[in-house]
């Protein structure tokens, strides 16, 4: 008799085949149990096709916008030399904060320091802009001033974490990431999450990473703040030694091994993200160069942008080619001025280069999305980490100040030609109608169709969000 065989009474089933049958059913509970959990990330709309993560998805109630575009002023702008004017900054110029300074701050600052610059009003709404912005001024009745900002962390390194990720302290994925997840992108061609010249300080990598959500929803960076906008190029984007028909002949072969170990080792996030992107960037070689190419531009165009100039057309170039990926269907698009503007002396000389080289190309964007009729479903975001101290640091700096800072909004369904919110007499603090970086970023994807509350991952045993367990949507911005 063989030893391995002992068979039950009543013709049952060995140990051996009991276990055997038993593993199946253990092996369809636990697919069941990941099935269920990656559906739980989100069970109010279908998912995209497990073949195509970033096939475009259904938003949850009609979207106000399609698309962001969020220019980042890395470093910190001053709210009360650019777009939050303080009269009684100037009547008290030289005297004491009247009121407590915050209990922790960087670093000792003195007495209040007006501002160097004049504050004008521009068009129909007759909004107060600083001498530093006169094309974003001229824009001004189709920005929304959110003035009343405030985050929760002081130092740069948090406080972009806070504004990319939500969270300030922990390893999160970016608000791209999230957005890309929630609604995938509209052009198969490119990612669906791009970052051009991002910083590689303060966060680098993790302000643009897709952290545990799966890796086709991670940024994709083109350059980085070392290099020009001019270098800065999808990389290996093109192939002149081998053919496009032998380059996909050897990727379905690739493709086939690796989904032979897919088969294998079951589900595979990294493994299939690497499929992903493999895919795709054999799909960019039609796409990207040309789109990479503004030759196409006309003078007027590039004039638009500032690209004619030498102190404008870096940050000029970056603006233009965020037009371009917009209108070709990049769901987020971020672009970088950094950085520079971390004034804690020579606060008059380097905000005036500052301002100067974004300005205009700013301005440029502005006008030319409204021009290509994109205005309206893109979502332009546009400031800094945090602001500025109205008090002194030396006689001409300021301190880091998440108490109290400006971003400006427009397009994709926000008020235009509208201020939100206000600081203190001095612009130390937001005190009404409070927007935290939560809120903004339950306002953003609000205006994109999809409800903070329920765009979920779960990961680590939790159900994870952008905003975390926070976030109100600030609907008196919206149109």
């Amino acid at each position: 008799m063989n030893s391995h065989w002992n068979p039950l009474p009543n013709n049952g089933l060995s140990r051996r085949e009991l276990l055997k049958s038993s593993a199946v059913g253990f092996g369809n509970l636990a697919l069941l149990s990941l099935l269920a959990e990656e559906a739980h990330a989100d069970t109010s709309r279908p998912s995209a096709p497990t073949n195509n993560p970033l096939a475009p998805k259904k938003p949850m109630f009609k979207p106000r916008a399609k698309r962001v575009i969020f220019v980042f002023l890395h470093g910190g702008p001053s709210q009360v030399d650019t777009f939050d004017p303080k009269p009684l900054l100037t009547r008290d110029h030289g005297k004491p904060l009247p009121f407590a300074k915050p209990r922790i701050v960087s670093s000792a600052t003195e007495n209040l320091l007006k501002s160097p610059w004049e504050f004008h009003k521009y068009g129909q709404s007759g909004i107060e802009v600083s001498d530093l912005f006169p094309h974003v001024g001229s824009c001004a009745d189709d920005l929304c001033f959110v003035r009343s900002m405030y985050g929760s962390n002081s130092r740069h390194g948090g406080a972009l974490l806070e504004l990319h990720t939500g969270s300030d302290t922990f390893v999160r994925p970016s608000m791209g990431s999230w957005i890309t997840y929630g609604l995938g992108t509209e052009n198969q061609n490119l990612p669906g999450f791009i970052t051009i010249c991002p910083t590689l300080t303060h966060g680098g990598v993790n302000n643009w990473s897709s952290a545990f959500l799966p890796a086709p929803y991670q940024g994709t960076p083109i350059g980085n703040a070392s290099i020009s906008a001019e270098q800065a190029k999808i990389p290996f984007i093109q192939n002149s030694e081998t053919p496009k028909e032998i380059q996909r002949i050897e990727l379905d072969l690739i493709r086939q091994v690796n989904q032979d170990r897919l088969a294998q080792t079951g589900a595979d996030p990294a493994l299939e993200g690497r499929i992903n992107s493999f895919e795709l960037a054999f799909r960019m070689q039609m796409a990207a160069p040309e789109l990479q190419d503004i030759s196409d531009e006309t003078p007027a165009t590039l004039k638009l942008y500032g690209i004619d100039e030498p102190k404008t057309k870096n940050f000029g170039r970056q603006c233009l080619m965020a037009r371009r990926f917009a209108q070709r269907g990049v769901r987020f698009v971020q672009v970088t001025h950094s950085y520079k503007w971390d004034q804690h002396s020579d606060l008059r000389r380097d905000h005036t280069n500052n301002a100067y080289e974004v300005d205009k190309p700013i301005a440029g964007l502005l006008k030319d999305l409204k021009a290509h009729g994109l205005l309206q479903d893109t979502l332009v975001v546009i400031g800094g980490e945090f602001g500025r101290t109205p008090c002194a640091q030396g006689n001409d700096g300021r301190d880091h100040n998440p108490h109290a800072f400006t971003m400006l909004l427009a397009g994709g369904g926000v008020k235009s030609g509208f201020v939100h919110g206000e600081t203190d007499d001095y612009g130390y603090y937001s005190v009404k109608d409070k927007v935290h970086i939560h809120d903004l970023h339950a306002t953003m994807l609000y205006l994109l169709g999809i409800d903070h509350l329920r765009l979920t991952y779960r990961y680590a045993g939790r159900d994870f969000r952008l905003t975390d367990v926070h976030g109100n949507v600030a609907y008196n911005i919206i149109a």
